[in-house]
């Protein structure tokens, strides 16, 4: 038995073919472009991620001679689509989660004194990350759209709700908690959309998902639209949570740091809501079938791999991702090169929308290479930022693309003093997906049977004293500082 797992990243689609082993049989990747239709706005076109959704699948299928049981989605969370019920066209493209423009709609907010009893409410806090703003945002600047939102002729939705209403002919429109709970409508302690929220931000209740547990959902593709495939949708999550779950960590405080575009440290706080003062965010982790809720803490970066990807496509410094550590290995250090990639505000534990991209530190002697493996020790010190403001750990599980790559792995080990330990299966955002949808179609019976599954590659150990960390530590925290409140 294996299980079909959408990834609905932010640059590309990922498919994954597991079988019950927990091994991936089959894979298909598929890039979709990025907008910028001016500085701070970040906007994907729902039509084009849609379209590297099916050639992501085709391409995994294609080598896949086996049997699918069913069907698992991922997405990137805080994205919001909006879309024709009738047509499944999308009047406008999806405002990211990266987006920044909403920010003086936060400080307004703000303003009116919202924000505690919002952050009371969702676990979050007022800032342009969160989807509600971003709605605030289509009310006051595209009435003529927002008006088709309230008659009910548009649909409101993350990117999982706008994949299973294309892949279902628009039959259901769901989402789950994960989802769900960073909408800043979500109600965290009720499991429930907030009446009072929606009032707060003007969204009509009716446009929003129905709320679907994170496995065993009874929702079936339509092969006349999803590449003639008919398998239910067992599984769904937002990708943090997934990975979470891909990692089994399944025990109160268990934790793991995802690299991805952003990266993201969550730690399972069980059944118990923890609000956190230094910047960390209350989420829903997962809700059983039964109606069981599952919490986490979350510190949430923004950009991490998008800082590769823009010394790639921004800068054209590197070809791939894959160089950088030949790259950075080719110098002894970063020559006292600082990079902050700030490139769509500061995230956790900042949260500063205004900050922005700042390299400080350049001299003659600065090479291309001094500037990736600054980029390298970047993201080792965001996440040092955010582990910073949580009780300790004894080791710290990775995995995501740039989890790959030995050396980061290695800086951040040196960063946060505890050992590192990479998974056999990086790719666990989409196994996250592959095992809820198996869980809910019954390849597997158990969270312990999934935990089998997980082993690990490698762990790094701390080997730079603590002396020397320390000092690279307090010069990155100079350099943040000179980026905020930039914009």
């Amino acid at each position: 038995m294996s299980v079909l797992a959408i990834d609905a990243g932010t640059t590309g689609m990922t498919a994954l073919i597991v079988d019950e082993t927990g091994r991936i049989a089959a894979r298909g990747y598929q890039e979709f472009p990025q907008h910028f239709p001016q500085p701070g706005w970040v906007e994907h076109s729902p039509e084009e991620i849609w379209a590297a959704t099916l050639a992501a699948v085709t391409a995994a299928t294609r080598s896949f001679s086996g049997e699918l049981t069913a069907l698992g989605i991922t997405n990137q969370r805080e994205t919001i689509v909006l879309w024709d019920r009738e047509t499944l066209g999308s009047p406008r493209r999806a405002i990211v989660w990266q987006d920044r423009r909403t920010a003086s709609i936060c400080e307004r907010l703000k303003e009116e004194g919202h924000e505690e009893r919002v952050t009371e409410l969702t676990g979050l806090r007022l800032d342009p990350y969160f989807s509600g703003t971003k709605l605030v945002w289509i009310q006051e600047n595209e009435p003529h759209t927002w008006a088709l939102v309230e008659s009910g002729r548009y649909a409101i939705g993350t990117i999982d709700s706008y994949l299973i209403a294309r892949m279902t002919r628009g039959l259901h429109h769901v989402t789950d908690v994960s989802n769900a709970s960073r909408t800043l409508l979500f109600d965290l302690e009720r499991g429930d959309w907030s009446d009072e929220l929606c009032g707060l931000f003007g969204v009509p209740r009716d446009a929003l998902p129905d709320l679907v547990p994170n496995w065993g959902a009874d929702i079936t593709t339509d092969p006349r639209t999803f590449l003639g495939l008919t398998l239910p949708i067992c599984g769904q999550a937002g990708d943090q949570q997934s990975a979470l779950f891909g990692q089994a960590c399944f025990e109160v405080g268990d934790s793991k740091c995802t690299y991805g575009t952003g990266s993201f440290i969550l730690t399972n706080t069980g059944s118990s809501i923890e609000r956190s003062d230094a910047g960390l965010l209350s989420t829903a982790a997962w809700r059983s079938p039964e109606g069981e809720m599952t919490y986490a803490v979350e510190g949430a970066i923004f950009v991490t791999g998008a800082a590769v990807q823009w010394l790639r496509d921004g800068l054209g410094i590197i070809g791939s991702a894959a160089e950088t550590e030949a790259i950075a290995r080719s110098v002894e250090d970063s020559g006292d090169v600082v990079f902050v990639p700030a490139l769509t505000g500061l995230g956790a534990p900042y949260w500063d929308p205004h900050a922005r991209g700042t390299i400080v530190g350049l001299t003659r002697g600065t090479t291309k290479a001094h500037l990736v493996r600054a980029t390298l020790e970047a993201i080792a010190f965001e996440v040092r930022d955010v582990l910073e403001t949580m009780p300790a750990l004894s080791n710290l599980r990775v995995d995501g693309g740039a989890a790959a790559n030995d050396l980061l792995c290695q800086l951040q080990a040196d960063q946060v003093g505890v050992p590192v330990s990479r998974p056999t299966q990086v790719e666990t955002t989409g196994l996250g997906a592959a095992f809820l949808a198996g869980l809910g179609s019954g390849v597997w019976s158990s969270f312990d049977e999934i935990r089998e599954t997980w082993s690990v590659d490698r762990t790094f150990d701390p080997t730079l004293g603590r002396e020397h960390a320390d000092a690279a530590y307090a010069k990155w925290q100079d350099a943040v500082s000179r980026s905020r409140n930039w914009a």
